[in-house]
């Protein structure tokens, strides 16, 4: 197994350009051929999804079921990894494990985010054995399933759950920056929406505290390029998108 070396994942400087599921305009999102695509437009991170085959393989999905991407009432847990391979997305594509993407792709950077708790084992096998902890980031929506693969990964960059962030987004808001710096203590970065519902999550003071902390604001998911320059210019690190093509652009037009 490779020597692993120090978290390389929040550099150089950015802003960084997180190709959303990849680029899937001319290709099915999660798949080597949206991967492609997107590093061929120029984005610097791979955010990806982690579900778990039937034989324990950490297969990239963001849903649990086939329906959307694939018409079938199937879940992804319910067949191993040499069926999910065989069934035909388009463009030639089909599903794809963490292990292959991270062997195909050795330079990226994937932001993994880990959907199911039998996905914990497996993410973090399929990491150490591809000596790429140092080129990912782990998140997800669980604190416990978070936390849970860090565990077995250690030194690998992770941004906050939302338990954590919430706490997090209560003491920005009240300028508790010591209170914030501990709740954050060991996260690379908080990754949020613009607003939660009528609660505006990304504002001046909140990107001031996180940045005081040495944590990193990446906002999802944003598409449109007005957007993406008016998050820049509030001082965001990250813009997560479905179309980092025009991202990439945004950022290239502000050099």
């Amino acid at each position: 197994m490779p020597a692993e070396r120090p978290s390389e994942f929040l550099a150089p400087p950015g802003p960084r350009v997180f190709a959303h599921r990849g680029l899937s305009i001319e290709a099915p999102e999660n798949t080597l051929l949206a991967f492609v695509k997107a590093l061929a437009a120029g984005a610097t991170h791979l955010e990806t999804d982690v579900h778990v085959s039937l034989d324990g393989v950490a297969v990239l999905s963001h849903d649990p079921d086939l329906a959307r991407v694939a018409g079938s009432s199937a879940r992804v847990d319910q067949l191993t990894m040499a069926e999910l391979r065989r069934i035909t997305l388009w463009a030639g594509q089909s599903f794809v494990s963490l292990a292959e993407a991270l062997d195909a792709f050795p330079e990226a950077r994937f932001n993994i985010d880990v959907k199911t708790p039998g996905a914990v084992e497996p993410t973090a096998r399929a990491v150490r054995q591809a000596g790429a902890t140092a080129r990912v980031l782990i998140t997800s929506f669980s604190e416990p399933r978070r936390r849970d693969v860090v565990g077995l990964l250690p030194g690998v960059a992770t941004s906050a759950s939302p338990p954590v962030l919430a706490r997090a987004l209560l003491a920005a808001r009240l300028g508790l920056t010591g209170t914030a710096r501990r709740v954050l203590r060991g996260f690379a970065a908080v990754q949020v929406p613009e607003r939660y519902g009528r609660l505006r999550v990304v504002t001046p003071r909140f990107i001031r505290v996180m940045h005081a902390v040495d944590v990193e604001v990446h906002v999802w998911t944003v598409n449109d390029p007005a957007e993406m320059r008016r998050l820049l210019d509030l001082g965001v690190d990250g813009i997560v998108t479905d179309r980092c093509d025009l991202a990439v652009a945004v950022i290239a037009g502000r050099i």
